[in-house]
């Protein structure tokens, strides 16, 4: 800063940012000149969208690892917010690559802006350092993300987003309460200040109040009851984005709070529950995957188990633990994108409910497909040779290291218990069936054979080479 005024570094470090934010103008105008329902109007659509991601993650890369605290510490460049974004912008262009833009054509310029604008928003929340930039990122993930959900034709879309749009509100509520409660008790919204902080009942409480807000877009239990409804009823491009993209952008806000913003002789005491929390979404995730029929119900609950295990990384707050919490996130993003991609390539519409019977003999029909999904569901079951196993093994050490070992056994029990999970599936898939009584749905877009193809690669070659930038721990100014 100088003086009072942004100088030309604090824009560069949010230039990123300002691409994703600002091709969606572009979207909406080149739409302007479109009259019918052509192909041409969705492809020049997602066509720019994926440009403009493109460029963005070109520009975050050429960042990469210089830090810098723009607009006066509001928001921090760094190793750390790069790889988020990366991750976030990663997840939008395989999401755009499951259909070929969300709704009627007539609305694929207004979604695919509202899906890089919720983007956006996570990528605001992974260089956030202050409580403000926080609240302003999350909100601009979610209000776009409510309408996204109701776009569908289907009234389990409006339902879908109803439930969303309250629930959210609520927990939103409770971050920026206790956001309001950590201002009063420190005088600032700065995280560095609250480091620095005495711990006063005021702090804590608000702490505890941030971190319910944080839990509720994690889906972690008990507050994760809506988010099976709340996945069925989106379209499914919209549910993977939301399976990926809402789950880094809170994770980001989450380390950065739990490892640079809590003062550290308290902070083991503040993030107790939280661990609490993290053994209960292994267990109840899982458990509640195994009487799944319905694809992204199923996924739903996967998600809840698999953010479990990536917020038990962070317990203790050790370097090894983040650094491990993100290549499991890389690799989780990898895997459940993939398994998504299938998901859609079953579907004759991408917007379609894709129910477990639909698979039923899919090594026969599509051995090919059916290759790429169990490989997919033995990553995410935590099986060798992919970042699952390695991955999990990783989270174990780091946690074991850092002193909770009781939570490391947790993980190995919920591990087994997902085993069936995706095995069932596996098994529907290779188990003889007859199939002159299935139908064999087939979308008619190519794209997610390109999302299927890459998170294969990604999947297989991060578990044989787990690497995780090493400047990647969370600053605050």
């Amino acid at each position: 800063m100088l003086g009072s005024f942004p100088v030309a570094a604090d824009y560069a470090a949010l230039l990123p940012w300002f691409v994703v934010a600002i091709v969606p103008l572009l979207i909406l105008f080149v739409d302007l000149f479109f009259k019918d329902a052509s192909a041409a109007r969705r492809g020049v659509a997602v066509g720019l969208a994926i440009v403009g991601l493109v460029v963005a993650g070109a520009l975050a890369a050429g960042q990469y690892p210089h830090e810098y605290a723009a607009f006066g510490g509001a928001f921090v460049q760094g190793g750390f917010s790069i790889v988020f974004s990366e991750i976030v912008i990663v997840a939008t262009i395989a999401t755009l690559l499951l259909s070929i833009g969300v709704g009627r054509s007539d609305q694929v310029a207004g979604t695919t802006a509202l899906l890089l604008w919720s983007a956006s928003g996570a990528m605001l929340m992974a260089g956030a350092a202050n409580l403000m930039i926080v609240f302003l990122g999350l909100e601009l993930l979610s209000l776009a993300l409510y309408c996204l959900c109701a776009i569908s034709v289907r009234s389990t879309a409006r339902e879908s987003a109803l439930k969303y749009l309250i629930l959210s509100s609520m927990a939103s509520g409770f971050l920026l309460y206790g956001s309001a409660l950590l201002f009063g008790a420190t005088g600032s919204v700065a995280f560095a200040v609250l480091a620095t902080a005495p711990v006063t009942p005021v702090l804590a409480v608000g702490a505890g109040l941030f971190l319910v807000g944080l839990a509720f877009k994690l889906s972690l239990v008990p507050f994760h009851a809506w988010t099976p409804d709340v996945y069925e009823g989106a379209p499914l491009p919209v549910t993977a984005f939301m399976s990926v993209v809402t789950k880094a952008g809170t994770l980001a806000v989450l380390a950065r709070f739990a490892y640079a913003a809590l003062p550290s002789d308290h902070a083991a005491a503040i993030l107790a529950p939280l661990w609490v929390l993290a053994a209960l979404s292994m267990l109840i995730g899982n458990l509640g995957a195994l009487a799944q029929t319905d694809m992204k119900r199923l996924l739903a609950y996967s998600g809840i188990a698999q953010v479990g295990y990536i917020v038990t990384a962070f317990a203790g707050t050790t370097a090894l633990g983040l650094r491990y919490a993100i290549l499991y996130l890389a690799g989780y993003t990898a895997m459940n994108l993939g398994a998504f991609a299938v998901v859609a390539l079953m579907a004759r519409d991408g917007d379609a409910v894709v129910g477990l019977p639909r698979f039923a003999g899919l090594a026969y029909r599509r051995p090919w497909l059916a290759a790429a999904m169990t490989f997919f569901l033995i990553g995410l079951a935590g099986l060798p040779p992919t970042i699952g196993f390695t991955g999990k093994i990783l989270i174990l050490a780091a946690t074991v290291g850092a002193g909770y070992a009781w939570l490391a056994g947790i993980l190995i029990l919920g591990t087994a218990i997902s085993a069936y999970v995706y095995f069932k599936i596996v098994r529907v898939m290779f188990a003889r069936a007859d199939l002159a009584h299935v139908r064999d749905e087939r979308s008619s877009n190519p794209l997610p054979w390109i999302a299927v193809t890459v998170c294969v690669v990604v999947t297989f070659a991060l578990g044989l080479v787990p690497y995780t930038p090493s400047n990647v721990l969370p600053l605050v100014k």
